[in-house]
Order: structure tokens, then sequence, then C-alpha cells
């Protein structure tokens, strides 16, 4: 039986083109600005995993005191880090299409449910996020996120529910 990626039968991994993943990171860093100001930065973008990371800045403080990353940072990182699992997904759906036609395809996109789990502070100067999709339907999709402390230790969860038409 051939591996299952995204509801997608596939035979061969699928490896997104460089000029996908330039026009992807592009939208992804600089388009959706409010991205910018978190610092997220594209670390990996592939069909079954987008990796990010956000290196500390006083502007994302939550608590002064210990230096702690805000709640609200965490949330709107792993809602873009899903929402980035979803375009990659979707790209991988359509692999038939050139890249430019495949990056179009965002348009629609947009957060309809989204759940995050505070598991430990977020203490230190460089995170990482983590997004993959559990299910890409014709309509809504749905994602699993994870931010972790630059040593791997799991901070936050966050499960996601995407609007894809």
């Amino acid at each position: 039986m051939p591996k299952t990626t995204h509801n997608l039968a596939v035979t061969h991994p699928v490896e997104f083109e460089p000029e996908f993943i330039q026009g992807l990171t592009k939208i992804f860093e600089e388009f959706i600005v409010f991205n910018t100001v978190l610092g997220l930065k594209i670390a990996s973008i592939k069909p079954e995993r987008v990796v990010a990371h956000i290196a500390m800045k006083p502007e994302l403080v939550g608590h002064h005191l210990f230096n702690r990353i805000h709640g609200g940072v965490i949330s709107a990182g792993l809602d873009a880090m899903g929402g980035l699992a979803v375009m990659a997904a979707i790209g991988a759906r359509h692999m038939d299409e050139a890249p430019l036609q495949r990056l179009h395809r965002f348009s629609k996109l947009g957060t309809i449910d989204l759940r995050i789990d505070y598991l430990r502070p977020g203490i230190g100067e460089n995170f990482e996020l983590r997004a993959e999709v559990m299910r890409l339907g014709s309509r809504v999709a749905s994602t699993r996120m994870e931010f972790l402390a630059a040593d791997g230790k799991l901070l936050s969860t966050g499960a996601g529910a995407y609007i894809v038409s």
C-alpha cells in the first residue's frame, strides 16, 4: 500500500521546488507583516512538517521579572505555523501545477478554530515552532503544532482548524 500524506496517496516523497519554497517563505516572513513583528523565521518547509524559529527580543516579553515570552506570541506563532503547514500540504497536493500557480491557492486560507495548551513558562533566547497537518480536506484542514525551548523541551502545544476553500 502506498504511503499516505495528507489524504493524498503518494508512491514517492514530495520535494518542493526552490521557487515554491522561496515564494512561500516570502509570503510568510515578509507579506504577513505580523510574522515579521514576531520575528518568525522559517527553518524548513516539507509537505509533512514545517519548522520555524523565534528569537527572544524585548518586544515579546510577557512577564518582565522573568523575561518570559508573552502567551500571545506563542499563540500567534503557533497559529501562523498551522497556516504554514496547511500551505505546504496544499502545495504538495497540487504538485501537477506550476509553483506560482500553487502559491496563489492560499488567498482563502484562514483560522476557524485554535486551541493552545501552555505547558511550561516560555523562558529562553530562542524558540522552535513545528506544525503538521493531521487532515487536509476539501474545505477544512486540521493541524497540530508545538512550541519548544532551544534545548527541545516542549513548552506549549496547539491544535488548529483552517478554512482552505
